[in-house]
């Protein structure tokens, strides 16, 4: 099981998580760098010290882009992606809010052959929900969930379409674990076929701001 971490908080103000992040960044699928809800206006440092000690430590860095559904201009996006990787060195890009119909996909296809002709791998998708099937073909990763660990338990269902391809392309981002039950979460998401999972303690409105407690349990 690959980790997907979304670490939603300054390197400034929780220097401990990151630095737990860094020694176990062989664990990753991938790290998210989300400076301000993006890249920003311009370069962190601290945020750009974080990234290059990640790299370093062998992590694949993805830089965080909201596309709000599809209603954000895609050269826009494309802009921040590009933005993230001159200024914090990532890889891929973590496109959030993604709308998840068979009517924005060819929309969503042409934005990922641009950032794919720039350069950019892997892209991950997340609509939080299981889209259209044919984004399975669109995509390196998609986050099929998203929510709460009580949500995940009790109403998760997967659709037929899944079993057709590897769990190597789907991810669980799940929140409000009890720590005690963060090795159910992971074993979870990979009976439910993701095989990149991120399950956090933390509850809203940013549960990503904490590192995953799984980074810290071997074996899990």
């Amino acid at each position: 099981m690959s980790l997907l971490i979304p670490l939603y908080v300054h390197p400034a103000q929780d220097p401990g998580a990151w630095h737990r992040l860094i020694a176990a960044a062989d664990r990753t699928y991938g790290v998210v760098i989300n400076p301000a809800d993006g890249p920003g206006r311009g370069p962190d440092p601290a945020f750009a010290a974080a990234a290059d000690a990640l790299s370093s430590a062998g992590a694949r860095l993805l830089g965080y882009v909201d596309t709000d559904y599809g209603a954000r201009d895609p050269d826009l996006v494309a802009d921040e992606v590009l933005r993230h990787r001159d200024w914090y060195g990532t890889q891929g890009c973590f496109l959030d809010r993604v709308a998840p119909t068979a009517e924005a996909l060819p929309d969503c296809r042409r934005l990922v052959r641009e950032l794919r002709r720039t350069g950019s791998a892997p892209v991950v998708l997340n609509m939080g929900v299981h889209p259209a099937p044919g984004y399975a073909r669109c995509a390196d990763l998609l986050v099929t969930f998203e929510g709460h660990w009580s949500t995940y338990v009790s109403a998760f269902s997967r659709p037929a379409w899944t079993l057709r391809h590897p769990p190597e392309l789907f991810c669980h981002l799940v929140y409000g674990v009890p720590e005690v039950l963060v090795p159910l979460a992971v074993r979870t998401a990979r009976d439910r076929g993701a095989a990149v999972a991120g399950p956090v303690t933390g509850e809203l409105p940013n549960p990503w701001s904490r590192l995953t407690p799984a980074l810290c349990r071997p074996g899990s």
